[in-house]
């Protein structure tokens, strides 16, 4: 297809995966420039693709375990239909499902859309769906969430390395996280570290009083300052459990070091914090993308996750990923070595 002038790319899954999609629009914009190339997302994601200057509008519908308190399902879905309508009447030339599972749920909006063309992959022993137009198949070679993403561009003629990924931080946030850092954290000589303590999975979970005496270890050594990071709300939360107490513990027991802990109560919060910070130390997960797509060289600990397909992309990175697959079995000693390899710090003299 030659003379395209409208695309949509559609990504429902979780923050990680749509940050990991953000190549796959710098390669759409640098092929096709003066093209209209919009995105469909859910909105608890939407903060993603905001301020990205290779994207023309940022269209969101809402899943129904993410509304709001009062909410009605029945509304939910109402708007979500008068939305798919509106996408109806553009009139786009293709829509891109980026996405490497099950396509069955993203192929329906996409033929609610009406595109000439619809991209995307085949679901591996099924026989491929008559509604997908250009099904592709997985290449074992594309390992990287990045990688799978980006060779759907393969029929627009777009092939090669994938740019970096990107993320544009909310300038305002940016400002005032850096105003937060001077005042309540004070200024130093040495970086400002991102420390972020959550993870979904248990074997993610690296142990609190670790992530204290490397706190307190980075100061001694380098006279870092640091953001404190979390999943915000309680434990017991059955819905989304969160670290507030963790957090607490923390920033208790490293009373007397420059310590802001920054608690994110939006996608935006977290992104424009991050940005301040000049590396970042974390599990994997979606704050972890987060501090890739900004640039920010990473300490990251891998438990039963698979590496080859969700390292940080495109940044310098130090993955600590033990035998057991569990972070548990990562020691302070290891996680102060990697940030010595990476140079966050200076390794000690005669090493």
């Amino acid at each position: 297809m030659t003379d395209i002038k409208k695309i949509l790319v559609i990504r429902r899954d979780n923050i990680g995966d749509l940050i990991c999609t953000t190549s796959l629009f710098s390669a759409l914009r640098a092929r096709f420039p003066g093209a209209r190339i919009d995105a469909l997302v859910n909105s608890y994601n939407q903060p993603v693709l905001e301020r990205n200057p290779d994207i023309d509008h940022v269209y969101a519908y809402t899943k129904a375990k993410h509304r709001e308190d009062g909410e009605s399902v029945l509304g939910i879905y109402g708007r979500r239909i008068r939305l798919m309508l509106g996408l109806r009447a553009q009139g786009y030339d293709c829509v891109v499902l980026a996405n490497d599972g099950d396509t069955k749920r993203t192929l329906k909006l996409a033929r609610w859309i009406a595109p000439r063309q619809v991209i995307g992959y085949g679901v591996p022993g099924e026989a491929i769906d008559r509604r997908l137009d250009t099904p592709l198949t997985l290449d074992p070679r594309h390992r990287h969430s990045v990688e799978i993403a980006f060779a759907l561009l393969a029929p627009l003629g777009i092939v090669g390395t994938p740019p970096a990924m990107k993320l544009v931080p909310d300038p305002e946030i940016l400002q005032r996280v850096r105003n937060l850092l001077d005042t309540q954290a004070g200024k130093v000589g040495g970086p400002t570290i991102a420390i972020h303590v959550s993870a979904r999975k248990a074997p993610q979970r690296w142990p609190t009083e670790r992530f204290i005496a490397l706190m307190r270890q980075l100061h001694v050594r380098c006279n870092a300052r640091f953001m404190l990071f979390w999943a915000p709300g309680g434990s017991d939360n059955p819905m989304h459990p969160g670290d507030d107490d963790k957090a607490r513990e923390i920033v208790a027991a490293t009373a007397g070091l420059p310590v802001l802990a920054y608690r994110t109560e939006s996608l935006d919060e977290l992104i424009g914090g991050i940005a301040a910070c000049d590396s970042m130390i974390c599990s994997d997960g979606g704050a972890m993308h987060v501090g890739a797509a900004l640039g920010k060289p990473i300490v990251c600990f891998f438990g039963n996750s698979d590496a080859a397909r969700w390292h940080p992309w495109g940044v310098p990175h130090q993955l600590l990923q033990p035998p057991s697959l569990d972070v548990n079995d990562i020691s302070v000693a290891e996680a102060m070595s990697a940030c010595e390899r990476l140079g966050i710090v200076d390794s000690p003299t005669g090493a």
